[in-house]
């Protein structure tokens, strides 16, 4: 992925709205020999708008915002869609019991030491916390996690998106697992809604706990929104739940000096993330 960089700022208006935007240096350059660019997208996607950049050239700018503009007047299905997904995700869990959630790479190998060591690690927890074991239905270290808890004879859970990173295809269906122990999901905020749900502790009773893996970008948006979620007290749980970092060979060790400087700089107050 390419990221754009800007060097100029073009102006323009949307209905009653003044909106300023920032121009990609590759179509600044190019507004240098044709003053009048046109960025072609879909015919769904298209809204033309003018733009006067700060060298006075006109460019023509096709947005993605549809023939709705910018005020939402184009119906959108999406959150109805996401709403009865997570509903899905709260009744397996409903069904399926509360338990431990393992989050983290879908790429490492069967064969590789972080693996062997979640599958010990999930088979002794499901064992100990008699509980069910959460995960997002992957490959990787997910599939260790689920592969333990079922050499425990432990129940499973999880919930799988079409197309794991790293992966070429995309696929509804898990390779083992029975279809009434995994929900698919379209979108990431429902599936995100119900890991978060399966460790949520409204009983004492209730064993949970959240075992954060080595993993990748995915992996660790999971482990900030989380950790977010528990400090901000939104997590929905009456009862605390154990957070658990693994740092397999020192993995996470970049990761927990970045926080130490956080509390440096003053943007996480001091013991915070202890507190967590």
């Amino acid at each position: 992925m390419k990221m754009l960089v800007g060097t100029g700022i073009g102006h323009g208006t949307i209905g009653s709205r003044r909106q300023l935007f920032l121009l990609p240096s590759a179509t600044r350059a190019r507004s240098q020999f044709n003053p009048s660019i046109s960025i072609k997208l879909p015919p769904q996607f298209q809204s033309q708008l003018q733009l006067q950049s700060s060298t006075n050239q006109t460019l023509t700018v096709v947005s993605a915002l549809g023939d709705g503009g910018i005020d939402g007047e184009t119906e959108r299905s999406s959150p109805i869609e996401v709403k009865k997904e997570i509903q899905r995700c709260y009744q397996l869990v409903h069904r399926l019991g509360r338990g431990a959630l393992y989050i983290g790479s879908s790429r490492v190998k069967p064969d590789h030491p972080h693996y062997l060591l979640t599958l010990e690690l999930s088979r002794e927890v499901a064992k100990m916390l008699d509980c069910t074991t959460w995960t997002g239905a992957g490959p990787g270290l997910m599939d260790a996690a689920i592969k333990g808890a079922l050499q425990a004879k432990k129940p499973v859970g999880g919930f799988k998106i079409g197309k794991e990173a790293g992966e070429w295809t995309s696929s509804n269906f898990h390779p083992y697992l029975p279809p009434d122990t995994y929900f698919t999901c379209r979108f990431f905020s429902a599936r995100k809604h119900g890991l978060v749900d399966a460790v949520v502790r409204n009983d004492p009773s209730e064993r949970t706990a959240v075992v954060a893996l080595p993993g990748g970008i995915g992996t660790v948006d999971e482990i900030f929104e989380i950790l977010a979620l528990i400090q901000l007290e939104r997590i929905g749980s009456k009862f605390p739940v154990p957070f658990l970092l693994l740092n397999y060979d020192g993995y996470y060790t970049k990761l927990m000096e970045f926080l130490d400087v956080c509390e440096q700089w003053g943007t996480v107050a001091r013991g915070e993330v202890d507190s967590l």
